[in-house]
């Protein structure tokens, strides 16, 4: 079913603004699972949905030949949940996140930890939204002048030595914990490529594009 396809994308149902930026980092080798109202999406992201995963309550199930699996109502996994686990026993080591960040502060939180999940798996993650790029760091990350803005979050535990090079406000053996997250809006020094370390524990690393 994978065929030759290099990396799993997941489209949600929160609203995409800007579809021009976010079809920028599709490819052809992408496999794609769409989830419930993320299929309002297909046709303005012009790709063609491999897999369709949900419970259907804010979507009509379709008609459609397209494999399907159709979920519960009441159920412990969101459908953005169920398909990321569906991705990782296809074999998928990457992961690509849309239409998951939105108004629903509590869906966009639960899908942001899909990241964590990911990340405790040895696999690669990352989520795009209309303003940024997001992924978890917990060992070496790299961040290009191209991007205004970045920021590391603390969402799990406390992060140690923690280092910040190339950047205008640089740190070095930093911790940041969850209850203050003071590395927020840093800027890459004009012309170098920030390096992000982190020694132990994770941080999320949020890389804005659009201020």
């Amino acid at each position: 079913m994978r065929e030759n396809r290099e990396r799993c994308v997941i489209v949600g149902g929160a609203d995409i603004g800007d579809y021009d930026k976010i079809k920028e980092y599709l490819t052809e080798t992408d496999f794609f699972i769409f989830c419930d109202s993320g299929l309002k999406h297909l046709d303005r992201l012009g790709v063609k949905a491999d897999l369709i995963v949900g419970d259907f309550d804010s979507h009509k199930k379709p008609d459609t030949e397209i494999k399907m699996i159709v979920l519960p109502c009441e159920k412990d996994d969101t459908d953005t949940v169920y398909a990321v686990k569906e991705g990782v026993k296809m074999g998928f080591n990457s992961f690509l996140l849309i239409g998951v960040v939105g108004n629903r502060i509590d869906h966009s939180l639960a899908n942001i930890s899909n990241l964590l999940y990911l990340d405790s798996l040895g696999l690669k993650g990352c989520i795009i939204d209309d303003y940024s790029e997001m992924s978890v760091v917990s060992g070496t990350e790299y961040v290009e002048d191209k991007y205004p803005f970045f920021s590391l979050l603390n969402i799990s535990g406390t992060a140690k030595k923690i280092t910040i090079e190339n950047a205008k406000y640089p740190l070095d053996g930093g911790e940041i914990d969850c209850n203050y997250q003071y590395a927020v809006s840093n800027e890459v020094i004009k012309g170098r490529v920030a390096k992000v370390s982190v020694g132990e524990g994770r941080v999320l690393l949020v890389k804005v594009f659009k201020a």
